[in-house]
Order: structure tokens, then C-alpha cells, then sequence
């Protein structure tokens, strides 16, 4: 059996296949299982797992239309099985599935702007539980396609090579951490696509509890993101305006989770790097506003989910509508009215508990 995984939809999302990935390989322990990228930081992820057979990289948003349709149809008709990532309610997403012309199609049955983004398309469909994290969603998408109880949920994977781990090595030791030092990493950052900064704690709240845990706690401090946020970890930076404080620059995302498994607590927005946090067994503090943190509390391992309960909240679920806010009094407020103070005592309280 050929099984085609489509993971276009982002690094958080590919993450939280992976353990699918694995209990596919458990159960099929013959099948040639590939996977179809589109983001360099997923490529990263895939190609360390030891259960995938080949992973196809193509830069779809870089191609154009023309190039993509030429390279999907290289694809047709090579795989019994192919399988959408969850989530993936977009109409692209669908098209390719359709496209590369197995003979079993899954995707989820969405809630919302399923029809109109031809979800219909697939023919293995499983209708969305809003209840569920999206771990729980894909494997249940897969225990519906092979007609299997696949058992226990894993944990996320993300394998670290011993270059990623000597790279880490010699970063941590060009910044002078010592193995007794509490370190708490950030991620300020998040996606940007449909309004998602929005998701996002305000920068000045990120160098306020930087100060109070360099002061209360003599903390090192290390901030992450991509390539595109180097700007925002720069400005954090520069308002706390302490040696306790570095910008993390990695040539990778796995250089990135080599380093960031120094981290006594993660502090982090809804994101991609919330997910590596998980992946990586962190004690997570997770910075919730409009999301459903059914959907995406982080994932096995020590955590605490900081967010307002509004009678407005969640308001985000998935479909390809940019996020936006109905409040007259505060825009987005969920996020924008989360403390400081409330932030600080959920570190406080990982760092006190011994597991």
C-alpha cells in the first residue's frame, strides 16, 4: 500500500500528524507512507521520522498555479491513499488531494465553510468535533480510513540529530548559561496569514515578564522565531535592555528546538513553536486568545493555558475567514487584557513543580 500525507497547512499542523504517522506505521508496517510539503520548517520535522518513506518538498506559493497543477499531476495516480492534514479547510488543500487521484481520500468533515471550500471532494470524511485537539481529530481520521482502534494517542515527535544537539551546545556555551541557571524561553511571534497576528500578547508584555523574572528569579531569558520575526525578537530585546536577555539566531527549526531544550518554561502565543515546545516534553505556559484551546493546548506535557473566558470566546475556528473580532469595547480583547501578573504566576508555578 501507498499512502500519499498531505501536511500543507503549517508546522503547527504537521506536528500534531505525527503521531498519527507513527500508528499508521505500527499497523502497516509495509506500507510506503510519503508526505507532501510546503514549508522548509515541516520538511525539517519530517524528514527526521524514521516512519516516512520519502517527503516531497514543493514550494506551492512560490510556484504559482501553472507549476503547481504540472507537479501534482506528476503525482496521479501513485498512491492508493492519501490523507489531508487537520486542519485544512481550504479549497487548494482539497483540489490536490482530488488531484493526485487515489483511490481513498480522507479529510475531515468540517463544521464550517466545509461545502464551499469542496470538502466534498474527499470520500473518506469524518465530521469535526470541536471538543477534540487536532492529535485526536487526525487519528481518528485515520482509525475511520484503515477500519482500525489504533489505542493509546502518542506524543508529538520531533527528532533531534547530534548536529542539532552540538549546535545547541556550542550556542549555550557562547552565551555563558550555566547548567544552573533558570533560563525561560519566548516565542512572541505566531503566523500572519488572515489577520493571525491579532493572536498575538503584545511585545511590551513580553519585555515586562522578562524584567520581573530577570529580577525576582535571576533568569536568562532567550526569545525565538522564524526568519520573518527577527524584527520582533529584536524589539523585545532592545525594551528590556538587559545582558540576562539574547535573540536566538539558528540557520533552522531544528538548530531551534536543539536550543530551546535548555528552557526551564516556554512562554508562548498560539504558534507553531508552542507545538515544538511540546514535542520537546516543556513545561508550557501557552498565551490563548481568540483559538479554541481544545483544538491546540499543548500536547503531552506540563502546561498551563493562560486565556480570559469571555462570553465571546473561542471565536476562531477553522475555515479560511480572517480572524476578526465583534467587540465594540475592546478589539481582540481576549488578548489584549491578559496580565502581565497572570503570565508571571503560571511561570512561577512550572518552575516550582518537580514534573
Amino acid at each position: 500500500m501507498k499512502i500519499l500525507v498531505l501536511a500543507l497547512s503549517g508546522i503547527g499542523d504537521a506536528l500534531m500528524f505525527t503521531p498519527s504517522i507513527k500508528l499508521m506505521k505500527d499497523k502497516l508496517p509495509d506500507a510506503q507512507i510519503d508526505a507532501l510539503v510546503m514549508y522548509g520548517g515541516v520538511k525539517d520535522i519530517y524528514e527526521r521520522l524514521p516512519y516516512l518513506n520519502k517527503v516531497i518538498f514543493f514550494d506551492f506559493l512560490k510556484e504559482g498555479v501553472f507549476a503547481s497543477l504540472k507537479f501534482v499531476l506528476s503525482l496521479r495516480k501513485k498512491y492508493d491513499v492519501s490523507i489531508n492534514v487537520y486542519p485544512s479547510n481550504r479549497k487548494e488543500y482539497n483540489i490536490i488531494n482530488f488531484l493526485v487521484g487515489a483511490r481513498q481520500r480522507a479529510g475531515i468533515k468540517y463544521l464550517r465553510k466545509d461545502f464551499q471550500n469542496l470538502g466534498w471532494l474527499n470520500n473518506i470524511r469524518l465530521l469535526e468535533n470541536d471538543s477534540l485537539h487536532n492529535v485526536q481529530e487526525n487519528i481518528n481520521l485515520c482509525a475511520k480510513l484503515f477500519r482500525t482502534n489504533f489505542g493509546d494517542d502518542p506524543e508529538l515527535e520531533f527528532p533531534l540529530t547530534q548536529s542539532d544537539l552540538e549546535f545547541a551546545r556550542m550556542l549555550i556555551e557562547k552565551l555563558q548559561i550555566n547548567e544552573d541557571e533558570v533560563v525561560i524561553g519566548f516565542h512572541p511571534g505566531s503566523a500572519v496569514l488572515k489577520n493571525h497576528i491579532n493572536r498575538r500578547w503584545e511585545p511590551e508584555k513580553f519585555a515586562e515578564l522578562a524584567s520581573m523574572l530577570i529580577e525576582q528569579k535571576n533568569a536568562r531569558i532567550l526569545i525565538f522565531g522564524g526568519p520573518d520575526e527577527r524584527e520582533l525578537k529584536d524589539r523585545i530585546k532592545r525594551l528590556i535592555n538587559n545582558v540576562s536577555a539574547d535573540s536566538i539566531e539558528t540557520e533552522d527549526l531544528a538548530q531551534t528546538a536543539a536550543v530551546m531544550k535548555r528552557c526551564n518554561v516556554f512562554v508562548s502565543n498560539d504558534s507553531s513553536l508552542m507545538h515544538v515546545a511540546s514535542a520537546l516534553k516543556l513545561k508550557v505556559i501557552a498565551v490563548i486568545g481568540p483559538t479554541n484551546p481544545n483544538y491546540i493546548h499543548p500536547w503531552k506535557t506540563v502546561h498551563k493555558i493562560i486565556r480570559l473566558d469571555l462570553d465571546c470566546s473561542p471565536c476562531f475556528y477553522y475555515s479560511p475567514r480572517p480572524l476578526t473580532c465583534i467587540r465594540s469595547d475592546v478589539k481582540y480583547k481576549c488578548i489584549k487584557e491578559l496580565s502581565v501578573e497572570m503570565v508571571l504566576q503560571a511561570v512561577e508555578e512550572l518552575l516550582a513543580k518537580v514534573n
